[in-house]
């Protein structure tokens, strides 16, 4: 290739003024060109007009935990540039405890102005109980950012949730660049190729590519456009300076004489301006080689020569203001002192052998004896001793007020002084037998434990004895500290004097003494104090806490000689604010916002030892000067957890990572992957997870714009990849000199911002030492003496055109010492291959081995191919011109790569050449072939037109159906699809898909079992419209959906290869998901549409329940949708459709959600079935019913209460005919005999035989009674009795052998003896019944006394008198004895006034379960359980609102589990929490699982009992005078159903869990009432 020669820059002009910097004082800086602030600016843009063809904007949706703080794995949260004002959405689910009069608070300018790290701003969170809570901030400006939530504790005391971060990225513009590549993919010259442009370019973060320069190396800034020139022609975006301050002594860029002045040398004799002239020489390079410019910041430290600190010697650490460094200092003074008498005592000055270095030390040992530091640590045992006898005499005595001492030994007594916290000084160092005890307190110590001892002379002994027991620990203290300063004095001596990769500093004296001295001593004259002007040098620590300053206590590191220290560089103190050290603060503020005002970015020296509150308040008054500031560090901190402390607390936009730590090739992939990778190929889109909103102005002013939501899920620091760091060995020292070209390239192939250093171009053969180099760089261009430069360029360049044009998902490939990489645009699927054979090892010119690369329906065209040729490693020596290794790069012939065809499709196959030594490199276009650009918007085109006329049961069928559902209708045709390594989907639905789709698509996890399997065939896809296209004669609305499937997949199959499917098929499907779930909402209620997605996830399992299959129905003769009890247990035949379980979910399922039709089916299909004055607990079709519930009808009439007062014209509903399915004579009938179906009643009538067969008593034998029925039952549970007890109107009914409520567990154990003995018969007047009753009684006698029911009562025998009753008498009757039948007192002494056995109690405060339990079973009425609520809920006048509150309490207390009630109070002897059906055991309690109601936490009565607690507690407790104290207390419950049924593949409720909300096998894992009555809940609250 032919390169120009570098280019002369226009004529720089310098100011001969000043060297200093213009701004002693950051509030004198010059006035942003803006008279806004960026946050002002974004308030203007929302309340603007939207124009013509503006995008939608970007709404970053943040969700906090239900305390208000975010996630783990979202606690620090990445943005990106607001190039367009954009929003971060905070959203939290409503009812949860942080929401409680809920406070947002962040330091993010919300209301506009420049930002302030204490100033926060704060937005009230809304307190709609029912409604997604949202605040929607408008981002408009990048930096660093704390937000909180602070609310009402349970306590009433407001708190202060955890923190969160968000980081907002700086928004940098570069000039554009012209291709490196012609369309031949031949690299164009400098003149052509990367040629900078006119016009700015916004610079992605990624699109950093930065060459470190040493400035001092650069020589004065005349000549820098040269440099610049050679940057910009090898790809570079960046120059990183090192600091250009004027130096200390030591020549060192990172040891800062004077912070506030450029360097002397920079500029030609005569230059004054210094700053201007650094100003203007940046100008250039950004705007005529398109270079930005990026220097360090210094905090931690400053040159140990700068003259302020003589002014200031508060600046750094000092034993007068840092006491405890006294001690160190004097062994730091021994030790120079030591240095410069060597000779006189005989000791080598020259260390050659280990034997010098022991003599040495041996030799110090000695010599430091008479510095006694011990005095530091102890107590002095004569001047205690005397303080003891002095307050003796003088009765100066504090009486003892500790624990009794008398007795005690002096060891015992030493460790109660020292746990007391007693001893004055102890630990603290600060001066000479520093540590001392109050002699009132140690005389009164000694007094109180040695209470017959009165002599003064024996107390103070006695004193003295505990004294010298406190000093042994501190003895020990004093030893330890010593034996590791010696040893770490001795270690640092072998490394600096001896060991071969040391500095061999040489012969020891005074000047250049045994160690690096740990303090800078500035005292000019006697009259200066040491103590003050010994000042600490800085320097680093093996393993140190970043967060704890090692030069405070409890830090000994300076006295133990833990500190790898700069002796040129003296530790800043700053204090933990400005207040603490005024000047340096100010001083130190000037410096980093005059750098601000110059440098577009800064690289944080020192980062890990630089606290925390420098950073932050240093880095926002920066930010301030340049709100759009990039920050980088590198961090030594040892954790990515306190990584993150640093980057999300101060902002730092990336942190610096080397490509030299990777030690071998698999760990350097391993490295590329995690910082370089970008996405995966084939990831993910973002529009599987992104939606669509209308979004109102987040300033409450200004129009409604379209957004895009796209949720968070956390991020990691950004990375600057360098192949090679300024201070690390070259690649000649740590690999070979040929894997400069293999890792260079490796490194511009990452997807993340990359750096260099001009040495690592150049094939510098050794590092270079900052502090003792003095020549200069060659300016060595793209000539021969350039090293890699020339093949740089193009990797760079490349580099920054694949971020520019989004070439954001790769993969890397390890194989021995090969990498590959590739990059591709995932709009278009063209990219770019490197091909790399590493070179760890030096030596080798093997080949290697890689197989051929294969890849799949991709076109590969060959651009480059390069060798490194380095005939020796000696670079020679120049004394002025810094250079690199002579070196030759040796262009590979062209590669032609063939096309294959096999099984598996067509692929491109590269070859690697038989000639391809370590450090070769290859680079390739590709394409994908036949790529459909289109395809991406395809599969989520015409989705809302194929789903929005589908019915609630098509829906069923496209977004769940359980497998024996699926099998059912389908005739076995389809069931759940199987995945190897995961197995069956829960659903052959989009919901069973989706609960795998969303890990993966949140996580990209490509890895997924899924993902493998959507790889290795296309199966999948056609599963998904073919079970839709196989149901389409019975449901054809399934029609459209199955051909949208198909054309998407067909299409997919067609244009798309292996290894991108998962991302199709997540795009179908997600798609498809969101259209169906749409389609529910939109045929919903307004409280399902309007609500949050609690509301909207309970409301699905209204479709989830509902659907076709062939063997239920409610019609014998033909098939209609069906409510299922539950899945997977009770989905088809007799066993899915059940009257109980019906109508205890038919209000929240169907009433609450709109679907008034679907619960109008059911009423009147159960209705016809009326026999006895029952309705089917099992309905099979109403083919075979059975009759064996006395809770069924009372729960239907419930119902047609509810629809009567809730759907349009609902009381209509009476009017209905019933065709009847039996005679009126009861006699059993098939449902095709003749007499089925002869006569008809309306509903009204249904409703009064129900109330009427009651009135009169039910007395029947089950039909087909004995085995053929119930194989379980005995002969006497097939009895079916009921009647009322007129003196109290109390329904009673059962017996000991059967189980007619939902208790209905029957025992089944031969071994145990429990066959045909119910686990929980409930004989008598169960309290949910009577509860249903009584609300029946109230609402027909309201319509009775309307005109609106055509019957006003029942005829009864009372007495053996007939006679009719009202509804309002028995209501009324009711009324008069509930609380006395059913309430048990608190109080023993008025159990008179109610109807109680004293001696059958087991806990007061309750409700009983059950009244008038049978002979023998009387004790059942008293067992506490989660009945009592239903009762409260639908009939809450029965009850005394104080004991109804208090018995709800209680079970808040003991019946409450997470997602469930349990059935029975834990005291109660049958109490057995844990349901295992399979049993098989002897003990009776639980064989078969018997215990299936004696507790087991069963969900459907948690929501009766939140209604409940609701009611009452909002009437006289503690939401008596704010109702929201009641609902926050209740929406805490519901914190463990919301995230179960968030979470849960089966997107439901479970029909019970064992003890403490532990999974029950034997449960359905999704139960119909268990989200039916939490919706109905919900509804109440939304109707508030």
């Amino acid at each position: 290739m032919v390169e120009s020669p570098v280019q002369q820059p226009p004529t720089l002009h310098i100011h001969p003024q000043s060297l200093t910097f213009q701004s002693q004082d950051s509030s004198h800086l010059e006035a942003p060109t803006t008279p806004k602030t960026p946050a002002d600016e974004g308030i203007e843009f929302f309340q603007s007009q939207v124009r013509n063809g503006e995008c939608p904007i970007r709404v970053y949706e943040l969700r906090l935990d239900v305390d208000g703080g975010p996630h783990k794995d979202r606690q620090y949260i990445r943005l990106p540039p607001a190039y367009t004002p954009y929003i971060l959405r905070v959203s939290i689910d409503a009812g949860t405890p942080a929401a409680k009069n809920g406070l947002f608070k962040t330091n993010f300018p919300l209301d506009g102005g420049t930002f302030s790290r204490d100033k926060f701003t704060e937005r009230r969170l809304p307190t709609d109980f029912s409604k997604p809570i949202q605040i929607d901030l408008p981002i408009s400006q990048a930096g660093a950012f704390i937000y909180w939530i602070e609310y009402d504790g349970a306590s009433g005391k407001r708190i202060k949730g955890r923190e969160g971060y968000f980081n907002i990225d700086p928004s940098l513009k570069l000039k554009a660049r012209t291709p490196i590549l012609d369309d031949h993919l031949a690299v164009l010259p400098v003149t052509k190729g990367g040629v900078v442009k006119a016009d700015y370019v916004n610079l992605p973060l990624d699109g950093l590519s930065i060459l470190t320069v040493v400035s001092k190396w650069m020589g004065p800034v005349e000549g820098w456009h040269k440099h610049f020139a050679e940057a910009k022609e090898r790809g570079y975006t960046m120059l990183h300076y090192t600091p250009l301050q004027e130096r200390g002594e030591s020549d060192s860029p990172y040891s800062i004489r004077d912070q506030l002045r450029y360097d002397p040398s920079l500029f030609a004799v005569g230059t004054h301006d210094g700053q201007k002239a650094i100003e203007e020489i940046l100008k250039l390079a950004r705007e005529e080689y398109g270079l930005l410019s990026l220097t360090d910041v210094v905090l931690n430290h400053t040159a140990n020569d700068s003259p302020w600190l003589v002014e200031h010697p508060e600046a750094g650490f000092s034993p007068a203001n840092t006491p405890h460094l006294t001690p160190a200092l004097e062994l730091d003074t021994a030790l120079l002192e030591f240095s410069g008498s060597l000779e006189e005592l005989g000791l080598p000055t020259n260390v050659t052998s280990e034997q010098d270095i022991n003599a040495i030390i041996n030799g110090f040992q000695s010599f430091s004896k008479d510095l006694n530091l011990w005095q530091y640590y102890v107590l002095d045992r004569s001047r205690e001793k005397e303080s003891v006898k002095q307050a003796l005499k003088s009765n100066s005595v504090a009486e003892w007020a500790g624990v009794p001492v008398n007795g005690k030994s002096v060891t015992e007594l030493a460790e109660i002084l020292r746990s007391s916290g007693k001893i004055d000084g102890i630990g603290q160092l600060a001066s000479r037998f520093g540590v001392r005890v109050n002699s009132a307190m140690s005389s009164g110590l000694v007094k109180a434990a040695f209470e017959a001892v009165h002599d003064h002379d024996a107390l103070a002994d006695a004193w003295v004895r505990v004294v010298d027991v406190l000093n042994v620990s501190l003895y020990k203290e004093w030893e330890d500290d010593t034996t590791t300063a010696i040893l770490n004095v001795k270690n640092r001596l072998k490394y600096t004097r001896l060991e071969a990769h040391g500095p061999k500093l040489g012969k020891i004296t005074r000047n250049n003494p045994l160690v690096e001295p740990y303090f800078t001593r500035l005292a000019l004259n006697a009259n200066m104090d040491p103590l003050v002007y010994s000042l600490a040098n800085n320097g680093w620590i093996w393993n140190a806490d970043p967060l704890q300053n090692f030069a405070l206590l409890p830090s000994k590191a300076y006295l133990r000689r833990e500190v790898i220290v700069w002796g040129d560089c003296v530790k800043l103190r700053y204090g933990s604010s400005p207040t603490e050290n005024p000047w340096l603060w100010s001083h130190m503020t000037n410096y980093v916002t005059s750098l601000a005002h110059t440098f577009d970015g800064f690289r944080i020296d020192n980062c890990h030892s630089t606290p925390l509150e420098v950073g932050t308040r240093m880095l926002d008054a920066a930010r301030v000067v340049r709100p759009d500031l990039y920050v980088c560090a590198e961090l030594f901190t040892g954790s990515e957890e306190m990584d993150l402390v640093f980057v999300r607390e101060l902002g730092i936009n990336s942190l610096i990572r080397e490509s030299g730590n990777g030690w071998d090739p698999k760990e350097m992939s391993r490295l590329l992957y995690r910082h370089g990778i970008g996405k995966p190929i084939g990831s993910m889109n973002e529009a599987c997870m992104t939606s669509l909103e209308e979004i109102p102005s987040p300033t409450g002013k200004g129009p409604i714009r379209k957004g895009v939501i796209v949720p968070l899920n956390g991020s990691m620091p950004h990375a600057l990849l360098y192949d090679l760091t300024h201070d690390n060995e070259s690649p000649l020292d740590k690999r070979s000199a040929e894997d400069a070209l293999s890792t260079g390239a490796l490194v511009t192939f990452s997807y993340s911002a990359i750096g260099s250093v001009k040495g690592f171009d150049d094939l510098y053969p050794k590092l270079l030492n900052l502090v003792q180099e003095k020549r200069k760089y060659e300016i060595s261009g793209l000539g021969d003496r350039s090293g890699i430069a020339r093949i740089k360029r193009v990797l760079n360049e490349l580099h920054l055109e694949m971020v520019l044009e989004g070439f954001e998902e790769g993969h890397v490939h390890q194989e021995n010492d090969y990498i590959v990489m590739h990059r591709v645009q995932p709009s278009s699927q063209k990219g770019y291959l490197l091909v790399a054979h590493t070179a760890f090892s030096k030596g080798s010119k093997d080949r290697g081995y890689i197989k051929p690369i294969q890849l799949r329906r991709t076109r590969a065209k060959f651009i480059l191919g390069t060798s490194l040729d380095i005939p020796t490693y000696d670079a020679g020596s120049d004394p002025d011109t810094l250079s690199g290794l002579p070196a030759k790069l040796l262009d590979n012939a062209s590669v032609v790569v063939p096309q294959g065809l096999d099984h598996e499709g067509p692929y491109a196959e590269i070859i690697i050449p038989e000639h391809f030594p370590p450090g070769s490199i290859m680079i390739f276009e590709t394409q994908l072939q036949e790529y459909d650009a289109s395809l991406d918007s395809f599969c989520s085109s015409g989705v809302q037109a194929a789903f929005e006329d589908l019915s609630l049961v098509d829906l069923n069928v496209i977004l769940h159906r359980a497998d024996s559902e699926e099998r059912d209708a389908t005739e076995g045709k389809f069931g759940a699809y199987e995945i190897p390594g995961l197995g069956k989907m829960v659903y052959c639905g989009l919901e069973g898909w989706m609960h795998p789709l969303r890990h993966i698509m949140r996580y990209n996890d490509l890895g997924h079992p899924l993902c493998a399997h959507l790889r290795q065939g296309s199966w999948a896809l056609d599963y998904i419209h073919q079970r839709l296209s196989h149901q389409t004669d019975v449901l054809p609305g399934l029609d459209k959906p199955a051909k949208w499937f198909e054309e998407r997949f067909d299409r997919v199959k067609k244009a798309v290869p292996d290894f991108m499917r998962p991302k199709y098929f997540a795009l179908v499907v997600s798609a498809a998901y969101k259209a169906a779930r749409l389609a529910v909402v939109e045929q919903s209620s307004e409280f399902v549409a309007s609500g949050h997605a609690f509301t909207q996830d309970l409301a699905l399992c209204s479709v989830q329940m509902h659907g076709l299959v062939k063997s239920a129905s409610l019609d014998p003769g033909s098939s209609t949708p069906s409510l299922a009890a539950g899945l997977p247990h009770f989905t088809t035949g007799w066993a899915r459709c059940w009257g109980r379980d019906v109508f205890i979910s038919l209000r929240g399922l169907f009433l609450t959600t709109g679907n008034f039709e679907g619960a109008k089916k059911h009423i009147l299909a159960f209705a016809s079935t009326l026999k006895h004055g029952l309705i089917p607990n099992l309905l099979d079709s109403i083919r075979t019913p059975r009759y064996n519930s006395r809770d069924s009808p009372w729960w239907m009439l419930q119902n047609i209460q509810d629809y009567a007062k809730m759907a349009p014209d609902g009381l209509a509903i009476l009017l209905e005919p019933v065709k009847r399915r039996f005679p009126q004579d009861d006699v059993w009938v098939p449902w095709d005999d003749v007499r089925a179906y002869s006569y008809t009643s309306t509903l009204a009538e249904v409703v009064q035989e129900i109330l009427q067969r009651h009135a009169r008593g039910i007395h029947f034998r089950e039909y087909n009674a004995g085995p053929n029925l119930d194989m379980q039952m005995s002969d006497e549970g097939f009895n079916i009795d009921m009647k009322v007890d007129w003196k109290t109107g109390l329904l009673f009914g059962g017996n000991q052998y059967n189980c007619g409520t939902w208790m209905d567990k029957m025992g089944e154990s031969q071994k145990a003896g429990t066959k045909g003995v119910p686990g929980t018969p409930r004989d008598g007047a169960p309290i949910e019944i009577t509860g249903l009753l009584k609300s029946t009684l109230r609402w027909l006698n309201e319509l009775s006394s309307q005109g609106k029911f055509p019957f006003h009562g029942v005829e009864a025998e009372i007495d053996g008198q007939k006679r009719f009753v009202t509804y309002k008498e028995w209501s009324d009757l009711i009324q008069v004895s509930f609380e006395r039948c059913y309430y048990v007192p608190l109080d023993p002494s008025t159990d008179i006034h109610y109807d109680v056995q004293t001696s059958l109690v087991n806990r007061r405060g309750i409700y009983k379960d059950v009244y008038g339990s049978g002979p023998g079973r009387e004790w059942s009425d008293y067992q506490f359980r989660p009945n009592f609520p239903i009762a409260m809920t639908v009939a809450p006048e029965l009850f005394d609102e104080h004991h109804a509150l208090g018995a709800l309490y209680l079970a808040d207390q003991i019946l409450r589990g997470p997602l469930g009630m349990k059935t029975l109070d834990p005291k109660d002897l049958q109490y057995r929490p844990v349901y295992d059906n399979s049993n098989d055991s002897a003990d009776p309690s639980i064989a078969k699982g018997l215990n299936y109601h004696n507790g087991p936490e069963w969900g459907w009565p948690m929501g009766y009992f939140l209604q409940a607690y609701l009611h009452f507690d909002t009437r006289v407790g503690a939401g008596q005078k704010d109702h929201k104290e009641t609902l926050h207390h209740l929406h805490r419950i519901l914190l463990a159903p919301r995230h179960h049924i968030q979470n849960d593949p089966w997107a439901g409720l479970p029909e019970l869990t064992n003890e403490n909300g532990q999974f029950c096998s034997d449960s359905c894992n999704t139960q119909a009432w268990s989200a039916s009555t939490l919706l109905d809940f919900l509804q109440t609250v939304h109707d508030l």
